[in-house]
């Protein structure tokens, strides 16, 4: 079954998310999102684990839009947990982060992101962002099927 076009925000700051909820509905990107405010609720989303228990994880976001300073578990382990598992190894990354640390830049390139994204500061060019990412990873970008089950 292909991916629908659900976008998974992983952000546990409360302004960041609103902000990127805003910028969603101003540039009329209307695709559910489902938004989880830790590496350990955005783990149980994916896996249908935890609070998402009996999920259907044939039905994987589009595109997750992941912070690295997350509470609980940080958004580098868990790119690399969903690098680690077969079932979510090609879902579409992107790192929106604050971070200006390079090496952050490195080990998410490393761990297998697909973008790496500082967020502007102010609003505009924020939202600006946002609509360029909701643009190429929902309208433009192909993903890849998701794996066989083996008989």
């Amino acid at each position: 079954m292909m991916t629908n076009k659900t976008i998974l925000l992983v952000e546990d700051n409360q302004d960041d998310e609103l902000l990127t909820l805003r910028a969603f509905k101003k540039h009329n990107i209307l695709n559910e999102v489902v938004v989880a405010r830790d590496g350990v609720e955005a783990l149980d989303y994916l896996f249908g684990t935890g609070a998402h228990e009996g999920r259907d994880t044939s039905l994987q976001p589009q595109v997750i839009l992941l912070d690295l300073n997350l509470p609980r578990i940080g958004g580098l382990e868990v790119l690399r947990r969903l690098r680690d598992d077969s079932r979510t190894k090609a879902l579409a990354v992107v790192v929106l982060t604050s971070s200006k640390q390079e090496e952050d830049i490195i080990r998410s390139y490393a761990l297998g992101a697909n973008s790496f994204v500082r967020k502007p500061v102010e609003f505009n060019e924020f939202s600006q962002a946002v609509k360029t990412l909701g643009l190429y990873w929902l309208l433009l970008h192909e993903s890849a099927p998701p794996p066989r089950k083996d008989s």
